[in-house]
């Protein structure tokens, strides 16, 4: 059976993301996880607090970072991943864009790739994750990691982003990966300006039109930091604020580093929501 965005929180609920970063070069240093122990204990934590699925990264993609081999890559996430698999009941994400990559860790029991390229290689990566039954997170990004921050510009940024992930999708279910197993990502962060996320927050709904679940990923980017002048330790309250508007505007999914908070502050925005729902 393939895999269901849709089933991740149920109806009418947004679902979190938990982060388990395995990479020494991160924005947020206290993310990063060097040890199987330390992501054990991470992961039993976020699943404590009520995390929906486990997304797991080996190469940085903070803007100015470079890529690894798919050999190191491998190295770093493989341990963790067969581990998590055995040990939690709780589907896990692979944030990769390399085909080589993702043929392996599905394998292994991965039930999403989170591909921050939107399918970057092509029909060689909706290839493989069609044949395994997997879901795929299509995301856009101007540029890559490396040189994605210098100058970015659009003449629409929030008419470029969809048309980009319409593109995207229609190449995604070409390949036969199932529609409900498709989620698409704006790209928060990832070669847009202050005023490009902004905008693209306020106007997420507008994604809604290609039918497909919206995850967004706000947790202590530089977007909070560029409005509070602060650094990604200190993020936390401006992180959930920016999570819940973006969930009245229409996300369905939140890639958070604290799944805890996020999890009571998304229960109190989709009560509240719902009970408006009704008096409307």
């Amino acid at each position: 059976m393939a895999f269901s965005f849709g089933n991740l929180a149920g109806s009418n609920s947004t679902a979190v993301m938990g982060i388990i970063n395995l990479s020494p070069d991160s924005f947020y240093s206290r993310s990063s996880h060097r040890n199987s122990c330390d992501v054990l204990h991470a992961a039993e934590k976020m699943i404590h607090e009520g995390v929906h699925i486990l997304d797991v990264g080996a190469e940085s993609t903070r803007p100015g970072s470079r890529g690894i081999s798919v050999k190191l890559e491998l190295e770093r996430l493989l341990p963790v991943i067969t581990k998590l698999a055995k040990e939690f009941n709780v589907p896990i994400s692979v944030d990769t864009y390399k085909p080589d990559v993702a043929s392996v860790v599905l394998k292994e029991g991965v039930a999403v790739i989170n591909d921050i390229s939107g399918l970057g290689a092509g029909h060689e990566m909706a290839s493989i994750v069609s044949h395994h039954n997997a879901g795929i997170v299509l995301m856009h990004m101007k540029g890559t990691p490396e040189i994605m921050q210098k100058n970015p510009c659009y003449e629409d940024v929030c008419v470029e982003v969809l048309n980009f992930l319409s593109q995207r999708v229609e190449l995604a279910e070409g390949a036969g990966i199932d529609s409900g197993s498709i989620a698409i990502d704006p790209g928060i962060g990832f070669g847009k300006t202050l005023a490009h996320n902004i905008d693209l927050i306020s106007k997420l709904n507008q994604l809604k039109v290609l039918g497909k679940q919206i995850l967004l990923g706000v947790s202590r980017k530089s977007l909070i930091g560029d409005i509070l002048n602060l650094e990604p330790a200190e993020r936390l309250e401006g992180s959930i604020a920016a999570g819940i508007v973006g969930v009245i505007n229409g996300a369905d999914i939140l890639r958070v580093h604290d799944v805890g908070p996020t999890v009571r502050a998304v229960r109190i925005a989709n009560a509240l929501m719902k009970t408006s729902c009704k008096n409307d």
